[in-house]
């Protein structure tokens, strides 16, 4: 008999830190949000998170109602990283994010 699958909770990302703020391509260290309250997590944990099935994060684009789903990437060099759905080397909406307090 298996167990009954849980759905992850959601959470929507609405700001980021970077090491280097000004450099579009410089990685994420911190993902933030606010509903009830403010939080902000690793980006290390955000992924660990996603790969146990715990949590599903989005992100909305600026001047829509459209979101797109937070997923996993994988560096060439084997880095594990965050990015949103359909992102490629020009629009990347976590990086677009303002920065977390």
């Amino acid at each position: 008999m298996t167990s009954p699958q849980t759905r992850p909770q959601t959470a929507q990302i609405r700001c980021v830190n970077k090491r280097d703020r000004p450099n579009p391509f410089e990685r994420i260290t911190h993902v933030g949000g606010y509903g009830s309250s403010q939080w902000k997590i690793t980006q290390e944990q955000a992924i660990t998170m996603i790969e146990r099935g715990e949590w599903s994060f989005y992100v909305s684009l600026p001047g829509s109602t459209k979101a797109v789903w937070v997923e996993i990437g994988v560096s060439r060099f084997g880095n594990k990283y965050l990015r949103t759905e359909g992102d490629d080397d020009t629009r990347n909406n976590l990086l677009s994010l303002p920065e977390c307090p």
